[in-house]
C-alpha cells in the first residue's frame, strides 16, 4: 500500500467557486436534441416533446449554465429556421454531421426547456457563414424588449418577455479546417471584434466568448489565441478551450494522467491571455471559458463513424459517437473536474461536452428507458459539493511512470471550504490501477472536525477497470461508501481503492 498526504490551511484558498464551472452543452448532433432531450410521443414526454426522465436526470446531475445550439452544427446553422410556428420551418441540410435538421426544435424550444431544467442559456452564433448583422439580430430577437422588428418578431412568436440571455459564444472552432467557414485567426480576431461590438451596442450587459484553440495540438495554439485577443481584447470577457481525451493502445497509466494535460493547456493559454494584457496594456481580465471537454473515443469516429454516416446518407439525429463509459472513464472524468476547479480563480466557466447521448454522462433511448453512465457521478458530486472558497493543496504521493508525461502524482485532489457552513469536502483520485492508497489529510486553522460522508467510484465487485453501466444493468457503477475514512488525531485518515474518485466531506469548527 503506498502513502500519500494532503495538507490543507483555511488561509490558504484560490478563489471563489465558479457556479458556471458546471456547465453542459446540447448540439444539434446526433441524438442529443432530437429522441434526447425531445422527443414529442415518449412515454415520458410532456405536452412539449420534453422527455420527463432525461429532464429528471438532468436537474439530479445539476449543470448550471447549458451551451447551445453547437458546436459545429452553428456554423452554418441560420437561427431564424428555428423559431416561428413549427410546420412553416424549413428542413435544412447539416453539413457539419451529415444529418437533415427539421428545425422542429429551435430557440424558443430550447429556452422553455431550459426554465425547467433550471440552467443558465449559453447561447452560440454562427460566425462561419454569417457575420455581424445576424449576431446583432440574434441578440436583438432574444434580448430587447419590444418596439423592434426582432424584438416583435420575438413576441409574435410567443415571448412576450424578452429571453435575457447573458452568456454569447462568439462562433466555434474557427481554427480548425474541419469547420464550416473556418478563418485564419486575424480574420476571425477581426470579425470577432466587429461582432462583439455590434451585439453589445444592443445590449451592453451581455458577456461574449472568443473562440480559442479547438486543442492544444493544433499547430496554431499560443499564436491563435495571441492573434485573436490582440484585435478583440477590450470587446470579449473569455476565451474557449476545447480538449477531448482517449485511452490510447491499452495505455492506461497515460490515459489517468490526462489532467496532467489539461493542467498545462490551462496555464498556457493563461500565459498567452495575459503576454496580450501587458503589451495592449489592459485593465480588464479577460477569463477562460473551458466550453468543451471530455472523454470521447475520436480514434473510433475518424476511423469509423463519420465514414458510416456518410455511406448511410442523409438522415435525421442518426446515432453519433455515443460511446459508453467504464469505469476508467469516470476516474479520467473526475481527475479532468479536479483540474478545473484547481484553476477555478481563471477557468470561470467550463461545460462537459454533451448533455445526453453523444458522449454524454447521460443516455436515453428513442421510445425507451433513460440512464446515467459512469461519468455521471463525478459530476454530479462535484456540482453539488464543491461550494465556498477553492482551497489550495499540497500533495505528496508516489510517482507512476507513464509514457506520454513521465512521472506523474498516484494522488490527484482538488478541494473546497465553505465557511458558512463550516464544510470542507475534498475530491481525490487514486490513479494507480493496482495499488490502494493509505492517505493523509492534514488540515490547518479549521478546528476540530468529523467526516460527515466519504464515498468512491470504483471497480464494483466482480467487475473490472472496462465495466461499464448500459441499459440492462443501469446502476453497475455508482458512488459507494469509502471503506475507511476517520479522524485520527486531529487529521483524516482514509484507505483509496484502486482505480477510483472519491469524495470527502467534513464538518468543521473553526479554531
Amino acid at each position: 500500500m503506498s502513502q500519500a498526504r494532503i495538507t490543507i490551511d483555511r488561509d490558504f484558498t484560490i478563489a471563489d467557486v465558479p457556479r458556471r464551472l458546471f456547465g453542459s452543452f446540447v448540439e444539434h448532433m446526433g441524438r442529443c436534441v432530437y429522441t434526447g432531450i425531445y422527443e414529442p410521443g415518449h412515454p415520458q414526454a410532456d405536452a412539449r416533446g420534453f422527455r420527463q426522465d432525461v429532464l429528471a436526470l438532468v436537474k439530479e446531475m445539476g449543470p448550471t449554465v447549458v451551451r447551445y445550439p453547437g458546436g459545429n452544427f452553428v456554423s452554418g446553422y441560420r437561427w431564424e429556421d428555428g423559431v416561428g410556428p413549427a410546420e412553416d420551418r424549413p428542413v435544412r441540410i447539416d453539413g457539419a454531421w451529415h444529418t437533415i435538421e427539421t428545425n422542429a426544435f429551435g430557440l424558443h424550444e430550447f429556452m422553455d426547456w431550459a426554465k425547467e431544467a433550471d440552467v443558465e442559456v449559453m447561447e452560440a452564433v454562427n460566425l462561419g457563414t454569417r457575420g455581424v448583422e445576424e449576431a446583432r439580430a440574434l441578440v436583438e430577437y432574444a434580448n430587447h424588449p419590444g418596439g423592434t422588428y426582432w424584438s416583435d418578431l420575438r413576441r409574435k412568436n410567443g415571448a412576450e418577455q424578452p429571453f435575457d440571455i447573458k452568456l454569447w459564444c462568439l462562433g466555434n472552432e474557427l481554427d480548425g479546417p474541419w469547420q464550416i467557414g473556418g478563418k485564419t485567426a486575424t480574420e476571425y480576431g477581426r470579425l470577432a471584434q466587429e461582432s462583439a461590438k455590434a451585439m453589445k451596442l444592443v445590449d451592453p450587459s451581455i458577456e461574449l466568448v472568443a473562440v480559442g484553440s479547438s486543442g492544444r495540438s493544433m499547430p496554431t495554439f499560443g499564436t491563435w489565441e495571441h492573434t485573436v485577443l490582440s484585435h478583440a481584447y477590450d470587446e470579449v470577457d473569455f476565451v474557449s478551450m476545447h480538449a477531448y481525451y482517449q485511452e490510447h493502445d491499452g495505455d492506461a497509466e497515460s490515459f489517468l494522467a490526462e489532467s496532467v494535460d489539461m493542467d498545462a493547456f490551462i496555464e498556457g493559454v493563461i500565459a498567452t491571455v495575459d503576454a496580450v494584457k501587458a503589451a495592449g496594456k489592459h485593465t480588464k481580465q479577460v477569463d477562460i471559458s473551458f466550453d468543451e471537454w471530455n472523454v470521447w473515443d475520436q480514434v473510433k469516429y475518424n476511423d469509423v463513424e463519420a465514414g458510416e454516416i456518410e455511406k448511410a446518407g442523409w438522415r435525421q439525429h442518426p446515432r453519433l459517437i455515443e460511446d459508453t463509459y467504464s469505469v476508467t472513464d469516470a476516474v479520467v472524468v473526475g481527475t479532468l473536474l479536479n483540474s478545473l476547479l484547481r484553476h477555478g480563480d481563471r477557468v470561470k466557466i467550463a461545460n462537459q461536452a454533451q448533455l445526453v447521448n453523444v458522449i454524454a454522462p447521460i443516455r436515453s433511448e428513442e421510445g425507451g428507458a433513460a440512464w446515467r453512465q459512469t461519468s455521471f457521478w463525478p459530476f454530479e458530486r462535484m456540482a453539488r459539493l464543491a461550494k465556498g472558497r477553492i482551497l489550495r493543496l499540497a500533495v505528496a504521493a508516489p510517482q507512476i511512470e507513464t509514457k506520454r508525461y513521465g512521472g506523474v502524482d498516484a494522488v490527484d485532489a482538488a478541494a473546497t471550504w465553505d465557511e458558512a457552513t463550516g464544510r470542507v469536502v475534498v475530491f481525490v483520485a487514486n490513479r494507480s490501477l493496482d495499488e490502494e492508497s493509505d492517505l493523509t489529510i492534514d488540515l490547518h486553522g479549521l478546528g476540530d472536525l468529523r467526516v460527515v460522508n466519504a464515498e468512491t467510484l470504483t471497480i464494483p465487485e466482480g467487475g473490472d477497470r472496462h465495466t461499464a453501466n448500459l441499459e440492462t444493468a443501469p446502476d453497475s457503477v455508482h458512488m459507494v461508501p469509502l471503506a475507511r475514512a476517520e479522524v485520527v488525531d486531529g487529521a483524516v485518515r482514509s484507505t483509496l481503492p484502486p482505480l477510483s474518485w472519491s469524495v470527502i466531506e467534513l464538518d468543521v469548527t473553526r479554531a
